[in-house]
Order: C-alpha cells, then structure tokens, then sequence
C-alpha cells in the first residue's frame, strides 16, 4: 500500500523526525511502499502537498505532530492552525486517509485530532499499530482491534486502549528514510533514543502520557548500532530523546558500554537529558569514555520544599553532587529551572538562584510557569480551583480553552506576571542563565524559530542548543 508521511514541523533550528525514520522500516518491514514529504524545508507547501499527492498516489497520509506549541512563556506560539492548513492542502489533492501521530498529538490525542480535523490518529507508539491500522484497512477488520488507534463513531471520537511495544521485537533502525545528513547540517545534532516511557510522578509532565508510564528499554546494542548507522551518513553528534537517559541506571550504564565495545566512543560526541539523581562517579566514567559532551539535568528548584511540591526524588545536596561529578570528569553540564510552580514565592526563587550560583553549573535554564497539560496532576489542581477561564493565576490562552491544547501556563499567586521581572533582578546580569525573556543582552531559550541559534549552526557549531548558546555568551 502507499503511504505518504508527512513532516508538519517547521521549526528552526531543524529537528530531524526521527518518530518517522523508526516507523518507516515497520511500514518497509510489512511490505509497504512509503515517501516522505518533508515540509521543513519547503519554500512553497502548497505545490509540495500537490506533487507528493499527484506523483505517489497515497492510499493512506500519516502526518507527524511532534510540538503543538513552543511550551515558552513569552512565546506562546501555537502550531495546531498551521498543521490544520496542511491537512487541508492533503484533502484538496487526495481522498486518502489521513492519521495524525508523534509525540505532541499524543499528549491530547482527541483534542488535536478535533482540532485539525483527521480522520483518525494513533497516540503513542506507531510501529505495530500504524501496521495494524494498514491492515485493518485492507482487509476490512473493526477499528477496535488496532491498539493506540483514535477513529470517529457515530460523531464522537474513540481511542482504543493502549498496548506497549516490545522494542526488542522491532526491526533494525536503519535511520534511512529521513535525509539525517540534511537535517545534521541545519539542525547541528541528530536525535536518538534508548528507551520509551516514564514512571516518573511529576506533577507538571505529560512525558507519561505522550509515551506511557511503563519503562520500555531498547537493547544496548542496538542503540550502537543506531548510532553507528548515522555516523556513517556523515553524522557525529548527537542528543538522546529518553525522558531521561539514565533512568534506570544499569541500563545506560550498559548503553554506553556497547557504544564503547563499538569504538564509538572517540568518533562521537552526545548530549543527554538525566535525572540529577541516580548519578556517580561510576555512570559519569562510562559517559565520558561513551563520548557524551554534556548534560542537561532536570532539576525544576534548588528549593527542597517546591521540589517535594513538584514531586521530584530528590532535593538541593542532590544538585551540588551532580554539579560536583560532572565537574571532576570533565563533563559541560546544565540545570534546567521550572519557575512559578504552586507555592513558588520570592524567597523559592532566591533560593533556587542562589544554589545555582553556588554550584557554578556552565549554564542555567529559566523557564517560566507550568504549562498546565490535560490529564497531569497540575491540571486537576486547577481544575480543583473552579473554572479555568476565571482562575487569574493562568497567563495566555485560559478563555475558550477547557482541554488545555492551546499554551496556558500557571503562576504562583505570589509572583504572578511579577515573576520575569523578580527573576532579572535575582540572576544581576549573570551570563550564564538563559532568561525567560529575549533581550539584546541574553540568550533566546526559546528553541523556535531561534535567529541566533540557525546562524552559529550554519557557520558550523554543533551539539546540544544550550551548549551552543553558552558557548556564544561566552565569546
């Protein structure tokens, strides 16, 4: 059967979608033909759309949602309308099907697919259940036999329980479909993952429901064997895609050891996402000799009561042994800070910037109020305060906007709008934390349509986005 999947994002810096590269050797795998329209790059959608449709003949569109917005506070940018005009085009050149799928429609999977106006969508993992769909399709099967689908009924949408996949059972990733060299050139890193899933009981995060509560690990080899397959289009540099890489920690223990048995270790460079705790000397070794340049560890406060708020397992001494490891082996590091959460106050803040300063990270991410997602605690908190379009501790979209899929973001009472304006006066001008604010004298944060960040990529910097844009304030 054919089957055009189509790449919906446009952000720049690029992002390669490697959601599509995995799914396209399970459609290859079942005997599928497939092509990739790739609107990234596209100076002109509209004639792209009807080629595509004109040359390939689809029997069936797949349309990748990876962001539904820029979750940036003073950005507030919201992509859904573009991804509706896109699926719009489709429809004026095919009468094919056409399924929405990726990361950010997973997050609300009925409300996007509303929204953009599909005719189905598979939440969550796509290799076995987007085959399934196919199948199903061909041979005229009931849409409740395919997990992870969302179909219309009677005028009401449907979504079908679930069912984790297996990753050992799925074939090689040969990272061969997507133009990964393309994308390594404007992009300046190329994404791959270890794992899916997070058991995680943050109260803010819709990891868990995008990409399931149950851990699901790839074999290690076969994560070398991954990034072996990318080296060899002529790409070194990579960040994982793990809701964090070293959870748990005997299993990205082993994923660097294969890297290293693969001789990997010296030929590329990677950046992780990790939990602050568990980290030692032992895993920061093994990093190191796998090749990873940096880190990116989610510490959201350096304040022990809003961490307990947050939900996080750890607390501030966590923070200060991590920075103290990365630094002892030689390893760029960074804390990212959720501000503005329930019970924040002028004096969390303090606290949180002050640790910061205290254990001299290479750079500090600032990122302003908890964008409230649906089904997250943070959400049934809200809710809990009656309804959402009156509650005046929601900043951007709160009217018109009961499931939360427009950018809406939740402010500590105490800090209110007063928030971005008590931040720059705590950090005093310190270069290395990146503001909740664009401004001629700090770095843009905001991964969207980031200037900044496209031109030091094309002029030949490489690595993770907060490296490069440390590395710029420092010259």
């Amino acid at each position: 059967m054919n089957v055009l999947l189509v790449n919906a994002n446009t952000m720049k810096p690029a992002i390669a979608p490697i959601g599509l590269d995995y799914l396209a050797d399970a459609l290859v795998a079942a005997g599928h033909d497939i092509q990739l329209l790739d609107l990234c790059f596209s100076d002109d959608p509209a004639a792209d759309v009807a080629a595509a449709c004109r040359s390939f003949a689809p029997r069936v569109v797949g349309v990748t949602v990876r962001n539904t917005d820029d979750c940036y506070f003073s950005g507030q940018a919201f992509f859904l309308p573009e991804i509706k005009q896109i699926l719009g085009l489709l429809r004026q050149h095919t009468d094919a099907p056409i399924v929405l799928g990726g990361v950010g429609f997973s997050i609300m999977p009925a409300a996007v697919m509303e929204f953009c106006g599909a005719d189905f969508g598979i939440a969550g993992e796509g290799e076995m259940a987007f085959v399934g769909f196919l199948d199903s399709l061909q041979r005229g099967l009931a849409w409740e036999t395919v997990p992870n689908l969302l179909f219309r009924e009677n005028g009401a949408i449907r979504q079908n329980p679930a069912k984790p996949v297996n990753l050992s059972q799925l074939p090689p990733r040969r990272r061969a479909f997507v133009d990964n060299r393309r994308y390594f050139a404007a992009g300046g890193q190329a994404g791959f993952e270890s794992k899916r899933g997070c058991a995680m009981p943050c109260v803010y995060c819709a990891e868990p429901i995008a990409k399931g509560r149950t851990t699901r690990l790839m074999p290690p080899a076969a994560v070398a064997a991954e990034l072996a397959a990318l080296l060899a289009q002529g790409v070194d540099c990579f960040h994982t895609c793990d809701s964090e890489f070293n959870l748990p920690a005997e299993h990205a223990r082993e994923v660097c050891r294969e890297i290293i048995r693969a001789g990997l270790g010296g030929k590329i460079r990677w950046y992780a996402y990790c939990a602050p705790k568990p980290f030692d000397a032992e895993m920061a070794a093994l990093f190191k000799r796998a090749g990873c340049a940096g880190i990116d560890f989610g510490a959201d406060s350096g304040n022990d009561a809003m961490l307990s708020r947050l939900k996080r397992p750890f607390r501030s001494d966590d923070l200060a042994d991590t920075a103290r490891i990365c630094r002892e082996h030689g390893i760029r590091f960074m804390y990212d800070l959720l501000l503005g959460g329930p019970g924040e106050t002028r004096e969390t803040l303090r606290e949180s910037i002050a640790l910061m300063r205290r254990v001299e990270p290479d750079c500090v991410g600032l990122s302003i109020g908890v964008r409230i997602y649906d089904g997250t605690t943070v959400a049934q908190w809200v809710r809990s305060e009656g309804d959402p379009e009156g509650n005046p501790h929601l900043h951007g979209a709160s009217r018109g906007n009961g499931k939360f899929l427009k950018p809406v973001f939740y402010i500590a009472p105490a800090l209110g709008r007063d928030i971005v304006a008590v931040t720059r006066e705590l950090v005093a001008g310190d270069p290395r934390f990146f503001l909740p604010e664009v401004s001629a004298d700090n770095a843009n944060y905001n991964y969207n349509d980031n200037t900044a960040l496209v031109q030091a990529i094309a002029a030949g910097a490489r690595g993770a986005y907060w490296d490069i844009l440390s590395r710029m304030g420092q010259r």
